[in-house]
C-alpha cells in the first residue's frame, strides 16, 4: 500500500549532498583518507561528517585540536572533494525536481563552497538554483540553523512557510532549529523523524498554485 500526503509551502530549501547530488563514494574516499591520517576509525568518522562543514567534524572528532588547524585542514579537505567527482551522480529524480521548480521561490543551502558544490552539481548534471547559501555565507555550520534562515530572508519568506529537503542527521536538526518543516530524502533521513521521509526524489511532485503557495505531493 502507497499513501501520499500533501505539504504546502511558500519556498523550498535543499540541501545538497545527499539530498540532490549522491556524492556518498566521493565523501568516503576523502574522509576515510583524513581518518588515517589522524589515527581515527573510518566508520565511526563517518557517523559524523554527513551534512557539516568539514571544520565542524573536525571538531568533534579531535576535539582537543586548535580550530585554526581545523580551519586549514577543512581548506585542504575542499579543494580534495572539488577535485574528485568521480562517482558523483544525481539522487534520483533530482533534475526532474529541480525543474518542476522553475519560477517558484527555492534556494540551494549548503554546506559545501561554492567551488565544491559547482563541481559536484556539475558532475550530477544539475542546474544551479539562481540562490545559493554555501558555507562562505554562514558563520556557523549545520546544525545550527543560520543556512536555512539566511535562505528564507534571501527569498523574503518566512521560516514557517519554508520546507527544508535534507539527507543528515545535521541537517534535519538545523531545519527544525530554523522553525521549519522538513522532507528527509534517503535512509540517513529517517533516522532522524523528519516531517516525511522518501526513498529519493522519484516520490516528489510540485504542484504551483494559484495563490502562490507550493502543493508537494509525497508518496511515501
Amino acid at each position: 500500500m502507497t499513501a501520499t500526503a500533501v505539504l504546502t509551502a511558500r519556498a523550498l530549501l535543499l540541501d545538497m549532498d545527499g539530498t540532490l547530488v549522491n556524492s556518498d563514494a566521493a565523501v568516503e574516499r576523502v574522509w576515510r583518507r583524513w581518518a588515517g591520517r589522524n589515527g581515527l576509525d573510518g566508520d565511526e568518522v563517518m557517523k559524523v561528517v554527513h551534512g557539516r562543514q568539514g571544520y565542524a567534524s573536525m571538531a568533534l572528532l579531535l576535539p582537543d585540536r586548535p580550530m585554526e588547524q581545523n580551519y586549514a585542514d577543512n581548506a585542504r579537505m575542499l579543494a580534495e572533494e572539488t577535485a574528485d567527482t568521480e562517482g558523483v551522480v544525481e539522487v534520483p529524480g533530482a533534475r526532474d525536481f529541480l525543474a518542476s521548480l522553475a519560477g517558484l521561490p527555492h534556494a540551494l543551502v549548503t554546506s559545501a563552497d561554492v567551488a565544491l558544490s559547482t563541481a559536484r552539481m556539475a558532475a550530477a548534471g544539475l542546474a544551479q538554483p539562481e540562490v545559493r547559501v554555501t558555507a562562505e555565507s554562514v558563520g556557523a555550520s549545520k546544525p545550527d540553523p543560520e543556512g536555512f534562515l539566511k535562505g528564507a530572508a534571501e527569498l523574503g519568506v518566512d521560516p514557517a512557510d519554508c520546507i527544508v529537503f535534507e539527507d543528515s542527521a545535521a541537517g534535519i536538526a538545523a531545519g527544525r532549529a530554523a522553525g521549519m518543516r522538513v522532507v528527509g530524502i534517503g535512509p540517513r533521513a529517517g533516522l532522524h523523524a523528519p516531517d516525511a521521509v522518501v526513498r529519493d526524489l522519484t516520490q516528489v511532485r510540485v504542484e504551483p498554485t494559484p495563490d502562490g503557495t507550493i502543493r508537494l505531493h509525497i508518496t511515501q
